[in-house]
């Protein structure tokens, strides 16, 4: 070789070993090689896998290829630190054509045994979805390093097929092979999507026994795993032990107590963000506005959303939806239009919160011209659409409009109905006295009926006293729920109405011998920011004085206008006056008297309550509304109730 050539070569060497090395430069290093003939020479091969590492690590992979293709037709023969790159090149383009070609240079070459060819062989046909021939590989294997185990199981869990990535992580493990916390965070996510907290626990025990419990990514893993299995005191247990958390750690947690049905622990963890001085991210805004939406905090979410610029609620579907969802709930449909009028982008997720918002705030017939509006401007509806659409119809009671859309689906939009929408027709027809086709819908239905369906049938039977068809219903209810109080509670309830207190006390027996306790009331009123909860009979309150002052005042002010007690709704069988004290002091009628002694003459009251108004506070909060002139706004566990002198959106049926 000359001298000149020589020199050439150490040029190229140098430059091939810069990190730094540039695209442009690098090609025209490639075409020195070429021109010079260089690739001829056997001492050279190591200058070719040179320059197919650097196009590698700056994702050159066209190039990478172009060269390697050069190589070949030159007769230069690839050795085993050529393939891995070029196989690398294959898997990110996810080019299983090319791969498979170089596959065969590989048994042609002699290479199919080295341990690092092998592994990039077997990587490239995970990555590339042929888990089959992946797999086979991966069997033949003598000696497996950790890279191998993790293309396997990366290939499995990416396609969805969950128990063989697991399986082969824990055979991983016996191996005596240690996983990177990539890995590990890949394995947790799983067991997150799959609701399998037990592998995820037993992961953790492995994490914890190898001193890898300490690094940020696993840990916030491990919080994401028990909040989607909705054990939150698993996840506080990790998140307070963490040494060090970003926002993304905080808003698993904020977002878990939200979602989780603990709405205070999660604005109470979303001010301890703010006291460390911890911006929030697009994911914490959302479980914040969710947590508000929940307790009907208006005021508290205006603060939180202030936090951010408009713009960016109104440019990010996401952030629109969750503020849409949180004007709604507190009851201001008038702000969730502003919102949605005002985004720049609506996909139909942004549609169906306005419409189910529109629903729930009593606007059904808004809401149906809304979806016509969707309609017409090409918006595709999908399945939660038609649970917003048929939800108002059951609100507002029309079956006939109901029909239509439920048959809709299919014919028009071919959407097969799921359980939600045969729950949304069964309660329509239920709630209308169409007791007969209801249980009918149940029988017809291409799938189980769930506790929800059942419940919604049963929640017509206590409406229109049809005992028998009750029994039944709660027959099929104790075999899906047997610790659920409701059910008992809804039959003792309906036995009660219709003088059947023998049955009642049964049932009520029922209860007790089995340990079931029947769910407490509980509802929520904000006041300056601060959320209050109130439970039937609470005396908490540092204004319980008052409260119950001023609850003593409109009781006689009732009494004057006639309105007396519904007590055959009272579960328990006891004397008529207990009954009358046991009804005056639900926790919305504490809730709404705290607002009433704290507020001023015009402002609305908005109250939350976890369980359905019952008709004598119904009626009561009418007449409270009629004659302190306030509007009363309360959302129950199923719609909402504004109050205006005297009369109710809901025109009483609900």
């Amino acid at each position: 070789m000359s001298t000149s050539t020589t020199k050439i070569l150490t040029h190229l060497q140098t430059h091939l070993h810069n990190p730094s090395l540039s695209l442009p430069h690098l090609s025209q290093l490639q075409s020195h090689l070429l021109r010079l003939n260089l690739l001829h020479h056997p001492h050279h091969l190591t200058l070719c896998n040179n320059a197919l590492r650097s196009l590698i690590s700056l994702s050159q992979l066209h190039p990478l290829l172009q060269l390697y293709s050069q190589m070949h037709s030159l007769n230069l023969s690839p050795n085993n630190f050529t393939f891995p790159f070029v196989l690398k090149a294959c898997a990110r383009l996810r080019d299983v054509k090319l791969g498979t070609l170089i596959h065969t240079h590989v048994l042609k070459s002699g290479f199919e045994l080295n341990i690092f060819v092998k592994t990039s062989l077997v990587c490239f046909y995970a990555k590339c979805e042929v888990l089959g021939d992946a797999r086979k590989l991966f069997d033949e294997m003598c000696e497996r390093n950790v890279v191998v185990w993790t293309g396997m199981i990366s290939g499995y869990l990416e396609t969805g097929r969950y128990q063989e990535g697991v399986s082969l992580f824990r055979r991983m493990l016996e191996a005596g092979m240690m996983p990177d916390s990539f890995t590990i965070v890949r394995v947790l996510t799983a067991c997150s999507q799959n609701g399998d907290l037990r592998t995820g626990e037993w992961i953790r025990g492995f994490v914890m026994e190898k001193g890898m419990d300490n690094n940020m990514f696993v840990e916030t893993a491990l919080v994401d795993l028990y909040v989607k299995c909705g054990c939150m005191d698993g996840a506080r247990g990790v998140f307070d032990g963490m040494k060090e958390k970003d926002v993304v750690t905080w808003s698993a947690m904020i977002g878990g107590y939200a979602f989780n049905g603990l709405p205070q622990e999660a604005l109470e963890l979303f001010f301890q963000m703010e006291r460390e001085n911890l911006m929030p991210d697009c994911f914490t805004m959302v479980g914040v506005l969710s947590a508000c939406a929940r307790l009907g905090a208006l005021e508290l979410g205006d603060r939180v959303s202030r936090l951010m610029d408009m713009g960016e609620f109104l440019s990010n579907p996401v952030l629109g939806t969750a503020l849409i969802d949180m004007y709604s709930k507190c009851g201001s449909a008038e702000r969730a239009w502003a919102v949605f009028k005002g985004m720049k982008e609506s996909d139909v997720i942004v549609w169906n919160a306005m419409i189910n918002g529109l629903v729930m705030t009593g606007y059904h017939k808004v809401s149906f011209g809304l979806f016509a509006q969707m309609e017409k401007l090409g918006v595709k509806p999908e399945g939660n659409t038609f649970v917003g659409l048929l939800c108002g119809c059951t609100h507002a009671g029309l079956v006939e409009d109901g029909r239509r859309y439920f048959k809709s689906m299919c014919r028009i939009y071919g959407l097969n109905p799921r359980i939600e929408h045969y729950g949304c027709m069964i309660d329509l027809l239920a709630r209308a006295g169409l007791l007969e086709e209801a249980h009918q819908l149940i029988k017809e239905m291409p799938m189980e009926a769930n506790a929800v369906v059942w419940g919604s049938l049963l929640g017509g039977c206590k409406l229109h006293r049809d005992v028998h068809l009750a029994e039944h219903v709660l027959e099929r209810l104790i075999e899906l729920e047997p610790w659920n109080s409701g059910n008992y509670v809804q039959l003792s309830n309906i036995y009660a109405g219709n003088g059947k207190w023998d049955e009642s006390a049964r049932i009520r027996l029922v209860m007790k011998e089995k340990g079931i306790e029947k769910t407490p009331g509980s509802s929520w009123i904000e006041l300056k920011g601060v959320v209050h909860e109130f439970r039937v009979g609470d005396k908490s309150h540092p204004l319980s004085e008052r409260i119950y002052s001023k609850l003593d005042e409109l009781g006689k002010e009732l009494k004057a206008m006639g309105h007396m007690p519904t007590t055959r709704e009272v579960l328990f069988d006891i004397e008529e006056e207990e009954k009358e004290h046991s009804l005056g002091h639900h926790s919305e009628k504490l809730a709404i008297t705290f607002g009433l002694i704290s507020t001023d003459s015009n402002e609305t009251i908005r109250v939350v309550k976890n369980l359905r108004v019952c008709n004598d506070c119904h009626a009561a909060i009418k007449l409270i509304s009629l004659f302190t002139h306030r509007e009363i706004i309360v959302r129950d566990n199923n719609r909402f109730h504004c109050f205006r002198e005297g009369s109710c959106s809901c025109n009483d049926y609900w």
